[in-house]
């Protein structure tokens, strides 16, 4: 490297030291800087390393002095990411089914550059990603980039739905023919990716697995359903469509038990109305799809919950459980 080049790109490299090699219990002395800079073939002189400390304060990063003990040097003192929010990050990186195991070793080991060398150690020994469920469609993320495309620029997209077979290949519905959608968002439910959309021809809001839509390009066609998606509240939208299983929502009245309390607010929101029924049960009224996936919500408590109507889902409830019965009689 030439000198006047290297001597450029110096202050560049000092910052790069400190974010990745420094923290509060790993400061870096002068001579381990000046022993980095000569491996780069930058020489050094001790009062530029001072100035260049300084400019880079200036510049905004946070860089401590310490000489308390052997602990003798400077170290970058706070970061766009604190390490609690960098744990955060990981665990909803692995937990996460959407994000397949490959991306999900990548996505961990750049997050783990966003803090010291020292400190991304911490990180590693939280992750447990072998073995987790994860999805098996690696073209996702594109996926997504395409959807974020086409909602930014109001088009309607077109794009083949698939699902598996049991022995794991591929069917696409409607024999491959193409879906043609206007997109407005996307949401996250039961560890899964969705893009809500507007079907026109259904003439009403519609959501998708995001990992099962294959070909996805958008279309130079403005987009419909502007009406409909903003008469939508997304929020009551998720929670109303247990697994996000297609279907008319209904006003479902249900009794609990008082301990389950804290589940019912988890899965219907804070706002939910629960009026106390005698001293040991309250009663909600919501707005739900009354799909399987709902009445396998509310048979998971038990003879703890009860859906009190309407009649026609209390009988959708009892047909379930009798089919349900009839393979173990």
């Amino acid at each position: 490297m030439a000198k006047s080049s290297g001597q450029k790109l110096k202050i560049l490299y000092i910052m790069d030291y400190l974010l990745r090699n420094t923290d509060e219990e790993h400061p870096a002395s002068l001579a381990e800087l000046t022993a980095y800079l000569e491996k780069q073939e930058i020489s050094v002189r001790r009062k530029t390393l001072y100035d260049d400390i300084d400019t880079l304060r200036a510049f905004g990063m946070d860089i401590i002095m310490t000489n308390t003990g052997r602990n003798y040097g400077y170290y970058v003192a706070s970061r766009d990411f604190e390490l609690p929010e960098l744990k955060l990050l990981v665990d909803s990186v692995q937990a996460s089914k959407f994000i397949t195991q490959k991306k999900t070793v990548s996505l961990i080991g750049k997050i783990e550059k966003l803090t010291s060398v020292h400190r991304a150690k911490a990180l590693q020994g939280q992750v447990f990603v072998k073995n987790r469920i994860k999805t098996m469609n690696e073209s996702i993320y594109y996926n997504v980039d395409e959807l974020h495309g086409a909602i930014a620029d109001r088009v309607k997209i077109r794009f083949k739905y698939f699902e598996f077979t049991p022995d794991k290949q591929r069917r696409f519905r409607r024999n491959g023919d193409w879906y043609v959608a206007s997109p407005y968002a996307l949401t996250w439910d039961d560890e899964n990716y969705y893009l809500v959309a507007y079907d026109s021809d259904a003439g009403h809001i519609k959501h998708y697995r995001v990992d099962k839509m294959a070909s996805i390009s958008a279309i130079a066609e403005p987009r419909d359903g502007e009406d409909a998606f903003n008469a939508t509240d997304m929020g009551a939208y998720t929670r109303s469509v247990f697994g996000m299983f297609a279907g008319e929502p209904e006003t479902v009245l249900m009794r609990f038990e008082n301990h389950l309390a804290g589940a019912v607010i988890d899965r219907l929101g804070q706002e939910v109305m629960t009026i106390p029924d005698g001293s040991d049960h309250f009663t909600v009224s919501a707005r739900v799809v009354p799909s399987p996936q709902f009445f396998a919500w509310v048979f998971g408590f038990g003879a703890g919950a009860q859906i009190l109507g309407p009649a026609g889902v209390r009988e959708k409830m009892s047909a379930q459980l009798r089919a349900a019965a009839e393979l173990y009689s």
